[in-house]
């Protein structure tokens, strides 16, 4: 399977279809270990999808710069969460496009939510996405894992080697598991170097 570009999510979503719906572990992991702080924060989710997760975040007290590359997708989630407050919703290729429209300042939080295989670049796109955090910022990745995966979307997981170089360079990495999800708390500098094999094959 290719690089999935723009013009198939927006099919996807214009189609009704959508995503792993979140689930309860996944909601008690995020508020556990990546709670508000107590002067209020800032989340950039990549790839919100219809803004199940981003609706989530903002119900932390989480102000959200929710961004996805499919405007249908954006269309549906500011149709099904048009009561949700503090969420700017960003159409945008955070592989492709200019960043200018994220906040300046940083985040206290970054999520990525069953979109890190479907990265181009990963090292790259981890290490941009790095930058932005606060001193004190998480990084956040949830994603099936190969072993939880049929072999015909192996596409859509990690293996154990790719999580490994993933969490590779961070001060602190923890992992736990949410219904066969791994989610991949990071947090620290990322000091760990680009390489090819990280890089998604096309």
């Amino acid at each position: 399977m290719g690089y999935t570009g723009r013009a198939e999510w927006r099919k996807h979503y214009a189609e009704g279809k959508g995503f792993r719906q979140l689930g309860d572990a996944e909601r008690a992991l995020l508020a556990a270990h990546t709670p508000v702080p107590e002067e209020g924060g800032r989340v950039l989710e990549v790839g919100c999808g219809t803004g199940e997760l981003t609706a989530y975040l903002a119900s932390l007290g989480y102000q959200v710069d929710a961004v996805d590359f499919a405007e249908s997708a954006l269309a549906r989630a500011q149709q099904e969460h048009a009561d949700t407050e503090g969420v700017r919703w960003l159409c945008l290729d955070i592989e492709r496009d200019d960043p200018r429209e994220l906040h300046g300042d940083g985040y206290d939080l970054v999520v990525m939510r069953l979109v890190y295989p479907f990265l181009r670049d990963r090292s790259r796109m981890l290490h941009s996405l790095a930058e932005r955090l606060s001193p004190a910022g998480a990084l956040v990745v949830i994603t099936p894992t190969a072993e939880h995966t049929p072999a015909e979307r192996r596409d859509i997981a990690l293996d154990e080697d790719e999580i490994k170089t993933l969490v590779a360079g961070w001060q602190r990495a923890e992992r736990f598991d949410a219904d066969e999800l791994a989610v991949l708390v990071l947090r620290g500098p990322c000091h760990s170097n680009t390489t090819e094999g990280e890089k998604r094959r096309l």
